[in-house]
C-alpha cells in the first residue's frame, strides 16, 4: 500500500507540474521535497540493497532492477576501440565487482545506505528526452556511493527540456522541468566518489586513415567525465531548511551536465581531478547558480582543471560559491567561453587564468597578483576593518576574484593572513594590443609559475579524453590555456583574439588602499606591502 501511495501521488505531480523548460527568469519554480520525502525508497548495502523494504530483484521490467553491467572503459582494447590509454582502462574483473542500481520508471526515489562499489543508473528510455512525464527525482538522504570504474550517478535517458540549438541559445534558462532532479535532503549529509569514462567510439562508425594507422573520424558511444554525471539537463536543490550536504570526490571532473545545470540549494562541496563543475555544449550550456554553497577545490591529478567550467554561459545569480583552480596550470576559478555574469551572491574564485566578466549587476573585483600566492586565509576589509570576504586558499595562484552584495563602493584593504597587501588600480583588462575596453588602462601578465610541480604521485598525469600521458612543463612555467578562435564580431573581447596580449607594462601607483567603484574593478601588480 504504501508503494501504491507514493506512485500515485508521484503520478499526480508529474501531471500537475511538469511542462517544458521557459526562459522566464523571474519565475520561481523551483521544485522543494516533501517533508517526508514520499517516493521509491533505496536503501543501499554491500550485502543487501532493498526497494520499499524488498530484496532489490534482477527483472528488467521493474522499475528498479540491479546488473553487473555497468559501462567502463575496457583494457586491452586498441586504437579503433576509443580514444583512452590503458591508464583509463579497466580489468572486467573491476567493472563486475560493481552493483548497478537501475532506474527505469519516472518518480521520486529516495537513497540511503553505503555501497562500496557501485553506481545508480537512471534510464527512461531512447524516447524519453521528448517525455515531459520522463522525470526522476534522486533524493540524497545519507547516500554514500563508491564507483572506481565509471560515475557514481548517471542520468543516460529522461526529458530534456532545455534548446540545444546554437542559434536559439541564451543565458536564461529554467531547468526546474528537467527530468535529471535532484534533492540534497535536510539534515543529511552524502558521500559520492566517482570516476569517468574515456571516449568509446561507435564500432560501425570508425573510419581509418588510407594507412589504417589511425583514426579519422568517428562518433562517440560513450564517454563520461564525472564523478556525478547526466546527458540532459539538470537541476539540484537543497530540501526544505537547505542545510543537507553532498560531498562529491572525483577522480576526473567533479559535477557535469550535457547541456544545462542549476543549483538552487544544499551544500555541495567538490574535490576533483579535473574541473570541479563542467557543463559541456559548446556555445549553448549554461551553468546557472541561484543558492546553497558551491566550494570547489581542484586538487589537478589529470595536471590541469578549472572550479566551474561552462562550454557557454556561467551565471552566478545567488548562493556562496568558493571554487580554487588546479594550482599548476592556466586554468580559471571560475571559467566560461560565451560569458560570465555575477548578478547575486557570495563569489571567491582563485585560479591561473581569468575568463572576462561582462554585464554583471553586482560589483567585482579583480586581482591579479605579482607573483603566485601561496596557500593561506585572503581578507577583504571595508573601510571600518570589517572582513566582507575571508577564505583559506589551499591551491597556489595568481588571480583573485571576490564579488559579494556587501562589496559596496568605498576603500578596502587586502591581507594575506596578518600582511596587508598593495596594488594599482588598472580601470579595465586591457585588450588586443594592450588597448583597454574602455579607458586605455592596463593589467600585467599573468605570471610564471615560478618550481610548480604537481602532486606528489601525479607524475604520469593522464588526460581524460585518452591523449597520451601527460606532464605540465619543466618548472610549470608559462602554462597558458589555449586561445579561443578570434571572432570579428568580439573584436577586443577577452580571450577571443590570438593576438591578445596583457601589457606588461602597467603603470600607476602602488597602493595598499584598493578603492572599489560600483561595476567593475581590475587591480594588477599586487604584491606585499614593503
Amino acid at each position: 500500500m504504501k508503494k501504491s501511495v507514493a506512485l500515485l501521488l508521484t503520478l499526480f505531480l508529474i501531471i500537475g507540474v511538469f511542462t517544458a523548460c521557459g526562459t522566464d527568469p523571474d519565475k520561481d519554480e523551483t521544485k522543494k521535497a516533501d517533508p517526508d520525502y514520499t517516493g521509491v525508497e533505496i536503501v543501499l548495502s554491500d550485502d543487501k540493497i532493498t526497494v520499499d523494504s524488498s530484496e532489490i530483484t534482477s527483472d528488467k521490467t521493474k522499475n528498479v532492477y540491479t546488473a553487473n553491467d555497468i559501462v567502463y572503459y575496457e583494457s586491452d582494447k586498441d586504437f579503433t576501440y576509443g580514444e583512452g590509454t590503458e591508464t583509463d582502462a579497466h580489468t572486467k574483473t573491476e567493472a563486475d565487482a560493481h552493483k548497478v542500481i537501475h532506474i527505469t520508471k519516472p518518480g521520486q526515489y529516495i537513497l540511503s545506505g553505503t555501497l562500496s562499489k557501485g553506481q545508480i543508473a537512471v534510464d527512461l528510455g531512447d524516447d524519453a528526452a521528448e517525455n515531459t512525464d520522463a522525470v526522476v527525482t534522486l533524493v540524497l538522504n545519507n547516500v554514500n556511493i563508491t564507483c572506481e570504474v565509471a560515475p557514481a550517478i548517471i542520468f543516460y535517458n529522461v526529458f530534456e527540456c532545455g534548446e540545444k540549438e546554437e542559434e536559439n541559445a541564451t543565458n536564461t534558462v529554467d531547468t526546474s522541468k528537467a527530468g535529471a532532479n535532484v534533492i540534497i535532503a535536510d539534515g543529511s549529509e552524502n558521500n559520492v566518489n566517482g570516476s569517468y569514462v574515456a571516449r568509446i567510439y561507435e564500432p560501425d562508425s570508425v573510419v581509418l586513415t588510407e594507412d589504417g594507422t589511425e583514426v579519422e573520424d568517428a562518433k562517440k558511444l560513450h564517454k563520461y567525465d564525472g564523478a556525478f554525471y547526466s546527458k540532459m539537463s539538470m537541476d539540484i536543490n537543497g530540501g526544505n531548511v537547505g542545510d543537507g550536504i553532498l560531498n562529491i570526490n572525483a577522480e576526473n571532473e567533479g559535477l557535469d551536465s550535457e547541456l544545462h545545470l542549476t543549483v538552487n540549494g544544499g551544500n555541495i562541496n567538490i574535490t576533483s581531478g579535473n574541473d570541479g563543475i563542467n557543463t559541456n555544449e559548446d556555445n549553448v550550456s549554461v551553468t546557472t547558480i541561484n543558492g546553497g554553497s558551491l566550494n570547489i577545490l581542484v586538487n589537478g591529478t589529470t595536471g590541469e582543471g578549472d572550479g566551474i567550467d561552462s562550454n557557454g554561459w556561467l551565471v552566478i545569480n545567488g548562493g556562496k560559491v568558493v571554487t580554487q583552480a588546479c594550482a599548476f596550470s592556466g586554468d580559471a576559478g571560475i571559467d566560461s567561453d560565451m560569458g560570465i555574469h555575477i548578478n547575486g551572491g557570495y563569489v571567491f574564485a582563485t585560479g591561473n587564468m581569468l575568463d572576462r566578466i561582462s554585464e554583471s549587476k553586482q560589483t567585482f573585483a579583480v586581482f591579479n597578483f605579482a607573483e603566485t600566492q601561496k596557500a593561506g586565509t585572503f581578507t577583504l576589509k571595508n573601510s571600518e576593518n570589517t572582513a566582507i570576504a575571508e577564505n583559506e586558499v589551499k591551491n597556489d595562484f595568481s588571480y583573485l576574484i571576490i564579488s559579494t552584495d556587501n562589496l559596496t563602493e568605498g576603500d578596502y584593504t587586502l591581507w594575506q593572513g596578518t600582511t596587508q597587501l598593495q596594488g594599482i588600480s588598472t580601470g579595465n583588462i586591457g585588450g588586443p594590443d594592450g588597448k583597454d575596453f574602455e579607458n586605455g588602462q592596463n593589467m600585467t601578465p599573468p605570471q610564471k609559475v615560478e618550481g610548480m610541480t604537481p602532486p606528489e604521485g601525479v607524475e604520469n598525469m593522464i588526460h581524460p579524453d585518452g591523449m597520451e600521458d601527460m606532464a605540465p612543463p619543466e618548472g610549470a612555467e608559462n602554462m597558458t590555456r589555449p586561445e579561443k578562435p578570434y571572432n570579428e564580431e568580439n573584436d577586443g573581447e577577452f580571450g577571443q583574439h590570438p593576438d591578445f596580449k596583457f601589457n606588461p607594462g602597467a603603470t600607476g601607483e602602488l597602493s595598499s588602499t584598493f578603492t572599489i567603484k560600483a561595476g567593475e574593478n581590475y587591480f594588477s601588480n599586487v604584491k606585499t606591502v614593503l
